[in-house]
């Protein structure tokens, strides 16, 4: 059965971007929104959503696609709320920033069926704004689309297959991985990245105040690491309490990194340090 509805739970910057990239990319179905009112009266002007609902059971009812886009504890409570009520012809995914505690509920929710009723998935793709007033019909353009099946789960058939299409439409490239890795990966490339540059922002207040103009005199090397820095808290909260060992390892190991480059500002190590990281941008192939 095509999808001829899709319920988007949250339409925030990734729900709201979702939704507008799939009417940019000529999606004929129904695109129904599920937020607090103020939201989706926004979403609507916006034309990312044709119906909004606040109530969640209301706002899933005829759709063959539900996609949790709400921060990452709010997405595990919402598949304990909506799983057992959805369809069993439904498919609910969701684009949280992690994925072992969203599999896991997935898991324990449908049991057995969970293959066949759950995809777990993550873009990675964002802005340091929050809100529909940010959506882009555009960001996931070249974005990876992280996709964590469950075993035993067929990519390539039915609503699986058509769901995938639609992200290979909106300019995404999707990459599967189990959820463990997901989330060690993600700890190390989105999450210790988010840590830095908010370690630095507020260290930057303190040590000069909220009011001094670093951003000007730092140029784009401080603006580039700090642009981040204006990332709402009660997303990455989620994030935090959700990856928390992974995120804590990268930390400590970035920690003992910055602790060696302290202790070796005048030394040939600083050099091989300087040297380590310029492997970071090595182009397999390239020419020197």
């Amino acid at each position: 059965m095509p999808i001829r509805q899709i319920t988007i739970v949250g339409t925030g910057l990734i729900g709201g971007s979702f939704a507008l990239a799939l009417r940019k990319r000529k999606f004929a179905g129904r695109i129904v929104g599920c937020d607090r009112e103020g939201i989706l009266d926004r979403a609507r002007k916006r034309g990312a959503v044709d119906q909004g609902f606040s109530d969640p059971g209301d706002a899933v009812r005829g759709s063959q696609l539900v996609v949790l886009a709400t921060p990452v504890l709010a997405i595990i409570d919402m598949i304990q709320r909506l799983g057992p009520a959805l369809p069993a012809a439904t498919l609910l995914t969701d684009v949280g920033s992690t994925k072992m505690a969203v599999a896991e509920r997935a898991v324990r929710v449908f049991g057995k069926h969970v293959g066949k009723r759950f995809l777990a998935g993550h873009p990675m793709a964002g802005k340091e704004l929050s809100g529909v007033d940010y959506a882009d019909p555009d960001l996931f353009q070249g974005a990876v689309w992280f996709l964590t099946p469950l075993p035993g789960q067929n990519l390539n058939e039915g609503i699986f297959a058509e769901f995938a299409g639609w992200i290979d439409q909106i300019g995404a490239h999707i990459a599967m991985m189990p959820p463990s890795e997901h989330d060690r990966l993600c700890a190390w490339i989105s999450h210790l990245p988010q840590m830095v540059s908010t370690a630095l922002a507020a260290a930057l207040v303190e040590e000069f105040g909220a009011d001094a103009p670093l951003l000007s005199a730092g140029g784009r090397a401080l603006q580039e690491m700090t642009r981040i820095s204006a990332s709402p808290y009660s997303m990455w909260r989620d994030i935090a309490i959700s990856n928390r060992g992974n995120l804590e390892d990268a930390l400590f190991k970035l920690e003992q990194r910055l602790a060696h480059i302290r202790e070796n500002l005048a030394t040939r190590e600083l050099a091989e340090e300087f040297e380590r990281a310029h492997g970071l941008r090595k182009i397999p192939g390239k020419k020197k």
